[in-house]
């Protein structure tokens, strides 16, 4: 009788549609095992030499085990990868992955803000997860990446002098909750510049303006980044000194402070010499960790990052140089350059569309000097340990986040396939919407003769 009921609710034919999709569309994030076993396959771990016809083990999101003589769990769903190679899960460090969807349709970007001065600003809030470019970036071997506000791609428009905090997440997942890294890991300020040309898009023709009040924009512009820091601290001793009765919150402020005090660092994106020089200059009187984004001319100030101590975050390789007179492939060799000089960076697309061409990037480098150690390392490990995440993701080690790639080859290499992805443990589809596409025109009959 209880059957009949339920049988004639008006509520069924939508529980009973909801299941019959459940089983036509299972979920990705509902695998039917959390154990997996690679068996046979060369593992690079990033940690130490690469281990011939080794195995590594995941469970319940991590990596247990790994080495050449690893027993096999008997409730484990086993991959014979042999013939294949394991590398860690390719880390893109600066996009606007989830922000940015369509870059010449404004309602589809969320990339920046109103204001000079945003620091309260949490990417996180803003990314959707079910932007399109997700899987076509992770089919390529990415399996996380920073989302950096305002920070000006190829497909995409900076805004603001302090931006925001930048958020890292995994590609996969149907919510921030479920995809989050790290919620907050940099907050990112674009370095004010002197500029005596702009482009004005009203009269499509350049505007020229005198040095001395280009000048006087760019110092008014510092003097109002060194008030904020100031007030930033003048803000942390009132918080914890001051009268609670009397204390009056200020986001701005407040999200400052973990900056101010060394425990979150400024993402600094310059790229000519002279503004380098003079960031590197401003966060050493201010006591503030930088890391350099972007950084054209890094070659030119090299002993001064290696001096300070200071990370950078690379551009694309696949780009023109800055300056008219620069060699036409310095893109292509500062890599090498920095690398020589001692200075830890990484790769990055500084982008969204093409975010799946990091291990490109790092290819081209190494034709042009550096080695292809070097190369995996900075698209794999060195973002990780440059932003505090090494814990977590960069090596295939026993307890670290089980972010894996299995590939029929060299990942840096344009024809190698991705043959598994592994994305917190769990084997993720790499369908996505160009794949799609390909085989729907693939399939397209021939015209009529």
């Amino acid at each position: 009788m209880r059957k009949a009921i339920c049988m004639r609710s008006p509520g069924f034919p939508i529980i009973a549609l909801w299941l019959a999709l459940s089983l036509a569309f299972p979920l990705w994030s509902q695998p039917s095992t959390n154990v997996y076993a690679i068996k046979n396959a060369k593992i690079f771990t990033l940690a130490g030499p690469p281990i011939e016809k080794g195995s590594v083990v995941i469970r319940d999101g991590k990596i247990t085990a790994v080495g050449a003589n690893v027993a096999i769990p008997e409730d484990a769903q086993v991959i014979d990868a042999a013939g294949l190679e394991v590398y860690p899960g390719m880390f893109d460090p600066v996009t606007q992955i989830g922000l940015n969807e369509v870059g010449a349709v404004g309602a589809t970007l969320d990339t920046s803000e109103l204001g000079d001065f945003n620091p309260e600003l949490v990417v996180a809030t803003a990314v959707n997860p079910a932007s399109v470019h997700i899987p076509v970036t992770r089919a390529n071997g990415i399996t996380e990446v920073i989302a950096a506000p305002g920070i000006g791609g190829f497909d995409s428009q900076s805004s603001g002098i302090i931006a925001g905090q930048a958020s890292a997440f995994n590609l996969a997942g149907w919510t921030m909750e479920e995809m989050q890294i790290s919620r907050s890991v940099a907050m990112v300020l674009n370095w004010p510049s002197i500029q005596t040309s702009s482009f004005d898009f009203s009269t499509f023709s350049i505007k020229e303006k005198p040095y001395a009040d280009a000048k006087k924009e760019y110092d008014k512009s510092v003097n109002q980044l060194s008030d904020w820091f100031t007030r930033a601290r003048h803000y942390a001793q009132a918080k914890e000194k001051g009268s609670p009765g009397l204390f009056v919150r200020d986001l701005k402020l407040e999200s400052l402070v973990p900056v101010v005090q060394g425990r979150l660092p400024l993402l600094v994106v310059a790229d000519d010499a002279r503004d380098i020089r003079n960031a590197v200059d401003f966060c050493t009187k201010q006591n503030l960790k930088m890391i350099l984004a972007s950084g054209a001319e890094s070659w030119k100030v090299k002993d001064l990052l290696k001096e300070k101590k200071i990370a950078v975050i690379l551009g694309p390789t696949e780009r023109l140089p800055e300056q008219e007179d620069t060699p036409y492939d310095k893109p292509m060799t500062q890599p090498a350059e920095l690398n020589a000089a001692g200075i830890p960076f990484a790769f990055s697309s500084f982008g969204t569309s093409f975010s799946r061409r990091l291990p490109q990037y790092a290819g081209t480098a190494v034709g042009y000097g550096l080695s292809h150690d070097e190369a995996l390392k900075a698209v794999m490990l060195n973002a990780a340990q440059i932003f505090g995440l090494a814990d977590q993701i960069g090596t295939i080690e026993q307890g670290k986040l089980a972010n894996l790639i299995v590939t029929t080859g060299d990942p840096l290499e344009i024809q190698t396939e991705v043959r598994y992805l592994f994305i917190k443990g769990r084997l993720t589809s790499k369908d996505n919407k160009h794949k799609e596409l390909y085989e729907q025109f693939r399939k397209r009959p021939a015209p009529a003769r």
